[in-house]
């Protein structure tokens, strides 16, 4: 295994062209009374629901990348798919229509609510996005290879009609359809980079970085990152959809693509990915009492609003390893907010009753 600079993994992001999307860098600051009220760690907390498009989010760093990908291949429509109320898919919009491309948005019913134009769905529709609502086994993210037969169908119908179509998987994070490389990931090779540079700035050396794991790809950039800088910094992803292991497998399957598409030597391995799935609860979308409670206690001790798919439940998991002594008194965790937010209120009286 090798260790590189930062200087070397800023010259190999270089590489790769992206489209001026977001404001970056994102903030990154200290939760100074949710760190006084856990009684644990010093909790940082990296702002990338701050990025700018369409209520931010991690999505839209992805998008920088993504959409550049798109133009560079001539396309006029991009296609992808996600939850019904999917942060991605709206980042994905809002960032085809800035680009003149026509966004098409496959959704699925992954949790149970209504179809009417709420949150990041009605946010889909003012922006003019083609929304197709289609039914989706509950409580998991929809894997690719479920799906592909219908998103070939779809493409097919914009390429007999002399269109060119851009198909990108979901949340932007593996090599999938017309996106050849794993942009996604490379977008969070740099985000730690970012991060990193930040954290020198402001004298934090980190000892460890939480987030949300959906579909792979910030995690598996995050992780790549931290072994090439310092292998001992933990990249721990809180599962909202998959158990550990079958996800593991698919992070560190998008890691080795990112690797190579970087030239790194890291040999990164399954011991190098940390998903912990003991936060799934109900499964994927599922709004529990102790995903409610994240919501609020972070809310009224920070001002900062978490969505209830993602974030909130990668806080409750934060909360409870910190209960639990995973961290260290003391040591620096940086917390990611991934965004995702404006999903926030189609949950609303769910996250009301439950408080």
């Amino acid at each position: 295994m090798t260790l590189y600079s930062i200087n070397d993994l800023k010259a190999r992001l270089s590489r790769f062209p992206r489209k001026n999307l977001i404001s970056l860098p994102t903030p990154l600051h200290k939760l100074e009374r949710l760190s006084a009220e856990l009684g644990g760690p010093n909790l940082f907390m990296k702002r990338d629901d701050l990025t700018g498009l369409a209520f931010g989010g991690n999505k839209s760093r992805k998008l920088e990348y993504i959409i550049q990908d798109a133009l560079d291949k001539k396309a006029e429509v991009i296609i992808t798919w996600g939850s019904l109320q999917s942060n991605w898919c709206l980042q994905t919009a809002a960032a085809a229509k800035r680009f003149g491309l026509e966004p098409v948005l496959v959704l699925f019913k992954t949790y149970e609510l209504p179809d009417g134009p709420d949150g990041n769905l009605l946010l889909d529709f003012l922006v003019g996005a083609d929304v197709r609502i289609r039914q989706a086994q509950k409580g998991k993210v929809i894997d690719p290879e479920h799906v592909r037969s219908y998103l070939e169908s779809v493409t097919a119908q914009f390429r007999d009609k002399g269109r060119r179509p851009y198909l990108v998987s979901v949340g932007g994070s593996s090599v999938f359809g017309s996106m050849d490389k794993p942009l996604g990931a490379i977008s969070y090779v740099q985000a730690m980079v970012e991060l990193w540079d930040q954290a020198a700035e402001q004298g934090i050396k980190i000892g460890a970085v939480v987030h949300a794991t959906g579909s792979g790809g910030t995690q598996a950039g995050l992780t790549l990152a931290a072994k090439a800088l310092d292998p001992r910094v933990k990249v721990v992803g809180i599962s909202v959809s998959d158990e550990k292991e079958a996800f593991a497998e698919a992070v560190l399957a998008i890691g080795r693509e990112t690797e190579q598409a970087l030239g790194l030597d890291l040999g990164l391995a399954r011991q190098d990915i940390i998903v912990l799935d003991d936060y799934l609860q109900d499964g994927y979308g599922a709004v529990t009492k102790d995903v409610s409670r994240a919501v609020r206690t972070v809310f009224q001790t920070e001002g900062v609003v978490l969505d209830p798919v993602y974030t909130a439940k990668a806080m409750m998991g934060l909360m409870d390893l910190i209960g639990r002594g995973y961290f260290r008194k003391g040591e620096n965790i940086v917390f990611v907010h991934t965004g995702g937010t404006p999903a926030l209120f189609p949950f609303g009286r769910s996250l009301l009753k439950n408080l």
